[in-house]
């Protein structure tokens, strides 16, 4: 039964991460309205008769979804049945099929009603919660059969805090970067890092411009706090692996995001390197929960302790 679980959870993470990123392609694309004001049918029909670009990749979307919303589901009961008894095992399958439901209902009611752009910008941040807790309960499953083991890791008081202020900052951040695409502010600023030279007046600057310098404000925010909780890691936690490599591989996965962002813009949004930038940034916050878990085992074994 482990063996199924495992090749169950690669597919259903590997899965997660093409929706997330098929989600980007819709909204980079403009193929939201590839099936018109029709779900889970295309323009109402099973096939429809025009085949467009825009319905291809809405449609192929939706049917990735459905599938891999299928892996997620088979996932989360064989995870409870099985080990159900190991304490993070519950709370996942329930996140991870909770989450999931909730994103395909936003989708959908932004075919069939039609969405703000604040709204339709919570998307792809629900989408990540959803793939993070997939993630993380391939963790479980393959800790239980241990292939790895970070129970013996005590993160102090003083980082869990950082690490949970960090997550919510995190989303934030990703909300920001959902709003500039929904809200169709990508390229109102033609140069980086500032906008256009900031040679307007900043009290003339338009919404989608304020959008954007929003964004990019919020995520140098985020990359010099990376920065420094990596120099915490760095000298404290020097003789964990779990630590010591996994916050290097974040700070990897932030400065090339950082990169991206810049190119996305000097590239005048060249669609790899876009999409490219939404994988990072989701694989980035995997990572970021696995250190949230972890921060909870250790808050979990302080309180045991005392």
């Amino acid at each position: 039964m482990i063996r199924i679980l495992k090749w169950l959870s690669i597919l259903s993470t590997l899965g997660m991460l093409v929706v997330l990123v098929g989600g980007a392609l819709v909204t980079k694309t403009n193929s939201g309205m590839g099936c018109g004001r029709s779900w889970p049918l295309c323009d109402g029909k099973l096939i429809p008769s025009k085949i467009t670009t825009e319905l291809v990749i809405e449609l192929s979307h939706r049917m990735v979804s459905g599938t891999v919303g299928i892996l997620v589901l088979a996932l989360s009961i064989l995870a409870w049945k099985c080990y159900g008894h190991i304490r993070e095992t519950k709370f996942l399958a329930i996140m991870s099929i909770f989450f999931l439901v909730l994103q395909g209902l936003i989708g959908a009611a932004a075919v069939v009603w039609g969405q703000s752009d604040f709204v339709l910008a919570m998307h792809f941040g629900i989408s990540l919660i959803s793939f993070a807790a997939v993630f993380l309960l391939t963790l479980l499953i393959f800790e239980i059969d241990q292939k790895f083991d970070a129970k013996s890791l005590l993160i102090k008081k003083r980082l869990r805090v950082q690490f949970y202020a960090f997550f919510v900052y995190t989303l934030c951040v990703v909300y920001t970067g959902a709003l500039v695409r929904h809200a169709k502010a990508s390229l109102v600023c033609k140069s980086w890092p500032l906008c256009d030279g900031m040679t307007m007046n900043v009290s003339t600057l338009s919404f989608e411009q304020w959008v954007q310098m929003g964004h990019r404000l919020a995520a140098a925010t985020l990359f010099i706090w990376v920065i420094y909780i990596s120099i915490q890691v760095w000298k404290e936690y020097r003789t964990n692996k779990v630590m010591y490599i996994g916050w290097g591989i974040g700070l990897g996965l932030m400065t090339l995001q950082v990169t991206l962002g810049a190119l996305v813009i000097v590239t005048y949004l060249n669609l790899y390197i876009a999409l490219l930038h939404a994988l990072i940034i989701s694989c980035f916050f995997g990572l970021l929960s696995y250190y949230i878990l972890l921060s909870n085992r250790s808050a979990k074994y302080e309180k045991e302790i005392n």
